[in-house]
C-alpha cells in the first residue's frame, strides 16, 4: 500500500514542474485524491460492496470535482492533472503511464451491459477536453489532441486529433510525454491550406489560357451612376 502511494507521489513529481513538495501533493493535488479513493472503491467493487463503493465514489467527486466509478481499472503511476470534469465509466481500463488531463470523458456509446468504455494502454496522453467514448482501444503511447472527439480505435505510437478523430501522425517512437498540444498538427487547416494552393494554381493555368486565346476579361461599369438624391428628385417630379 505505502508502496503504491509512493509511486504515484513520485509520477506527479516528474510529471508536473509547479510540484514544489511531497506535501502539497497531499494537501492540493484533486488527482491524487481521486485515484485514492478510487482504489478503496474499487476494492470495495470487487468483494461485492458496491453500494459502500459508489457512496464513496460519490464522495470523491464531491471533493474533487473528478467522477471516476468504482468499476474502472486504473494501473500504476497514473497522472490526473487538475481534473476537474473528468468523467471514467464503468467498464474503462487505464493502463500504466498514463496523462489525463481536465475534463476528458471516457465513456460509451450503449447502454448494453458487457464492455462498452474505452481501453487505455500503457503511455497514452489525453489532452483536456478530450471525448474517448465506446468500446475501442487506445494504442500504447499514442497522444489525443485536446478537443478531440475519438470513436474509433487509435494505433500505438500515433496522434488522434479532431472532430471526429483523425489520424495525422504514426509511430512516435519518442515516449518523452510531450505537454505542447499546441504543437499537434490540424488536418482541418491542412486540408483548407492545399485547396487554396489549387485554387491559385488553377486560377494561373485559367489566366494563362486567357491569354494564349487573346480573351481579356475586364469589369465593365456603368457611367450611368444614380445617386440617392437623384432618385428622390425624379420621384418629387
Amino acid at each position: 500500500m505505502f508502496d503504491s502511494l509512493k509511486s504515484e507521489i513520485n509520477t506527479f513529481k516528474e510529471k508536473d514542474p509547479a510540484m514544489r513538495s511531497s506535501i502539497e501533493i497531499f494537501l492540493c493535488y484533486p488527482g491524487f485524491y481521486a485515484l485514492v479513493f478510487h482504489r478503496i472503491s474499487h476494492w470495495f467493487w470487487n468483494h461485492s460492496l458496491k453500494l459502500l463503493a459508489r457512496i464513496l465514489s460519490t464522495i470523491s467527486r464531491f471533493l474533487t470535482g473528478i467522477e471516476i466509478h468504482p468499476g474502472a481499472q486504473f494501473g500504476k503511476r497514473v497522472f490526473i492533472d487538475h481534473g476537474m470534469g473528468i468523467v471514467v465509466g464503468e467498464t474503462t481500463i487505464v493502463g500504466d503511464d498514463v496523462l489525463i488531463y481536465q475534463g476528458v470523458v471516457l465513456g460509451g456509446t450503449t447502454t448494453s451491459k458487457g464492455k462498452r468504455h474505452p481501453t487505455i494502454e500503457n503511455g497514452v496522453i489525453i489532452g483536456a477536453g478530450a471525448k474517448v467514448m465506446g468500446n475501442i482501444t487506445i494504442g500504447e503511447y499514442a497522444k489525443i489532441g485536446t478537443g478531440a472527439v475519438v470513436l474509433k480505435d487509435v494505433p500505438p505510437e500515433s496522434t488522434c486529433v479532431g472532430v471526429p478523430g483523425r489520424i495525422v501522425k504514426c509511430r512516435n517512437t519518442s515516449h518523452v510525454v510531450d505537454l505542447e498540444h499546441n504543437k499537434l498538427p490540424d488536418p482541418v487547416a491542412a486540408a483548407i491550406r492545399s485547396l487554396e494552393k489549387q485554387i491559385e494554381e488553377n486560377e494561373k493555368l485559367i489566366q494563362i489560357l486567357l491569354d494564349k486565346n487573346g480573351i481579356c476579361l475586364t469589369d465593365e461599369k456603368s457611367n450611368d451612376k444614380i445617386e440617392f438624391g437623384d432618385l428622390f428628385k425624379e420621384n418629387s417630379d
